[in-house]
């Protein structure tokens, strides 16, 4: 197996860039030129004892950084900010493409990267801050975290098309919450889960939403809900729109309570919305 190469203090700067809002990487562009042009124009101060060789030799080398790094660092950001743009613009096309696909063949057709942009976009578009971990690090596979609020809440998405997502990944981001401090999770699968899958996350704050249910979101954030849309899994009944705010709503399974156990139609922009409504 190849050595995965270690990225240059700059790549890293640039991967950061990218990930935040386009005119907040345009905003620190200009601030890094503001600090580092200073500091570029800044006189070194000259030696009266010997023994300020070594500060001299330090200040000169921090004028250097500075002046070189006042023209490199604002043009990373401002690379940054069009690659976030660019971005951004891929995964609105993801999301509209999933909504205009009635059989929800451009979700099945997705290639797993771009499965994780579509879930990242598609939450961003509920109203969350979304950062694209890609499930790297020891973090446990997560690949969103996402931030509401004062509220965290961490994502792992799963391209499984071909078998059920089974308990084990539900349990190893149980886990991985707990560790975090999140309030609460989501596993997103194109596929379907396990029953055992289910039956771990009720109770848990995990929501699991799987093919059928990704699609019913987008089309919901998208304001284009279909009924009955089959995505490899059974064809959902009529689909009910919330009676709190007029969104799409999803099959839910209640985890607690008299009714654990039993499936209900929640809003799709829950936590946002709480509405509910009784599967007829």
């Amino acid at each position: 197996m190849a050595r995965k190469r270690k990225s240059s203090g700059l790549e890293e700067l640039l991967s950061l860039a990218a990930m935040l809002p386009w005119w907040l990487a345009v905003l620190l562009a200009v601030l890094a030129y503001a600090v580092l042009h200073h500091y570029a124009g800044t006189e070194v101060a000259a030696i009266t004892t010997p023994a300020q060789a070594g500060q001299l030799a330090l200040q000169q080398i921090l004028k250097t950084l500075a002046t070189i790094g006042q023209y490199v660092v604002p043009l990373v950001f401002l690379i940054g900010s069009i690659i976030s743009v660019l971005g951004r613009r891929r995964r609105r096309r993801l999301v509209a493409q999933v909504a205009e696909s009635p059989d929800g063949a451009a979700l099945r057709a997705m290639v797993w990267r771009d499965f994780e942009r579509l879930v990242g976009e598609a939450f961003r578009q509920r109203g969350y801050a979304v950062l694209e971990t890609g499930g790297n690090g020891a973090d446990g596979g997560i690949d969103l975290k996402l931030r509401r609020a004062s509220e965290t809440f961490l994502v792992q998405c799963k391209h499984w098309r071909a078998y059920k997502v089974p308990v084990t990944v539900v349990r190893e981001l149980y886990g991985v919450m707990s560790a975090h401090g999140a309030s609460g999770g989501f596993v997103v699968t194109s596929g379907v889960f396990t029953a055992d899958a289910r039956e771990f996350a009720r109770g848990r704050n995990i929501e699991l939403i799987d093919g059928l249910a990704l699609k019913q979101m987008i089309d919901a954030v998208q304001g284009a809900p279909k009924e009955g849309v089959n995505v490899g899994v059974a064809a959902a009944s009529a689909q009910p729109s919330c009676p709190r705010c007029g969104s799409a709503m999803v099959k839910r399974m209640a985890r607690t309570g008299a009714h654990a156990g039993r499936e209900f139609w929640g809003c799709a922009s829950y936590p946002k919305c709480r509405g509910v409504q009784p599967v007829e």
